[in-house]
């Protein structure tokens, strides 16, 4: 299993616990991002892309590269709908849990924000990222790794 990140918008709480589960459980972990990112020293599977091009760019990447089975950690309502079609883990910073069952319902409520806030009937974005949301991701992440851990041998 490899860790995606979608780096460009990932808040540093969140790549810094991904970064300590890559460490501890050897897991290549790769931030894809359209600016220069610089993986932590001392953390040898952690790996940065530089994507050329627009926004969509590193959603491309990460939909092109990752495989069934891959973990992926974005916001990114449209690139996590692609991920889960390809039956990949995808978790929101804020410790949300994307599959089959809830990732339609999160892109058309999505979708519909993206149609408010152009007619000019909503001009805020979501909450700042928190504790609340911080330990959240945390404890997700964790019960994600966890369920993904191959059995250990006797």
């Amino acid at each position: 299993m490899k860790i995606w990140i979608d780096a460009d918008a990932a808040p540093r709480e969140v790549k810094e616990l991904v970064f300590k589960a890559a460490l501890r459980l050897q897991r290549s972990t790769v931030l894809v991002a359209n600016q220069p990112m610089q993986p932590p020293g001392g953390n040898p599977f952690v790996s940065s892309v530089l994507v050329p091009g627009g926004p969509d760019a590193a959603d491309r990447y990460i939909i092109d590269q990752a495989v069934e089975g891959d973990l992926a950690v974005t916001a990114d309502i449209p690139l996590a709908s692609a991920l889960v079609a390809k039956r990949v883990t995808v978790l929101d910073p804020r410790g949300v849990e994307y599959s089959n069952a809830n990732i339609g319902e999160r892109l058309a409520a999505r979708n519909l924000m993206d149609v408010l806030r152009g007619a000019g009937d909503i001009t805020g974005g979501p909450a700042p990222y928190g504790a609340k949301d911080r330990q959240a991701f945390a404890n997700k992440l964790d019960q994600v790794l966890h369920r993904r851990r191959p059995p250990a041998s006797l």
